[in-house]
């Protein structure tokens, strides 16, 4: 509860172009995490004076197992390559948006059939969007903008972990759909 009631919300950094992937292309399991999952993310796109000008789809990867280890793995649990996807397209900001008119479902395949499939609102985000992006900028600059995932809504269950082959699909609505298929070496 403290997370979502404390003045300074949790940031940390996701990673560079290096350690993202397209839409379409494989997001990555860690080699030693056994239990990984997506984490859906309504995505903001904001410009170098942290102005929000749209709006994507994150897939943030977490190896939940390494994270719940010891807080200050992460980074570890969090950034690696092939972490992170965005995408499929920027929808432009236009006037305030109406959070409670944004749905996010997260699907996963496995072997062509649904394993998991979860649904939220942004509705259900307990910051405002331009204070997240305050937070992100201060004592921070970022010369060619930013991508700021807000967090996620949906987690699959405890006994779920991806695998190699997986599908996972984030849905947004007004946005579309970013799909990624998942490898674990």
């Amino acid at each position: 509860d403290k997370v979502y009631s404390a003045d300074r919300p949790e940031l940390f950094f996701k990673g560079t172009a290096q350690r993202m992937v397209h839409p379409g292309q494989a997001v990555r399991v860690r080699f030693d995490s056994q239990w990984s999952v997506p984490e859906p993310e309504f995505t903001i796109v904001l410009n170098p004076n942290m102005d929000i000008v749209g709006y994507t789809i994150g897939n943030d990867m977490s190896a939940r197992d390494i994270e719940g280890e010891n807080p200050l793995y992460l980074p570890q649990a969090k950034v690696y390559k092939q972490c992170c996807s965005v995408g499929p397209v920027i929808q432009l900001a236009e006037g305030p948006l109406d959070k409670s008119a944004v749905s996010i479902l997260l699907t996963i395949e496995r072997n062509g059939a649904v394993i998991s499939r979860g649904e939220t609102g942004l509705d259900q985000l307990h910051r405002e969007l331009e204070d997240l992006a305050g937070w992100l900028g201060r004592e921070n600059e970022f010369p060619d903008g930013a991508f700021l995932l807000t967090g996620t809504g949906i987690i699959p269950d405890d006994n779920f972990s991806l695998e190699n082959g997986d599908v996972v699909s984030i849905e947004i609505s007004g946005i579309g759909t970013l799909t990624n298929p998942v490898v674990k070496d």
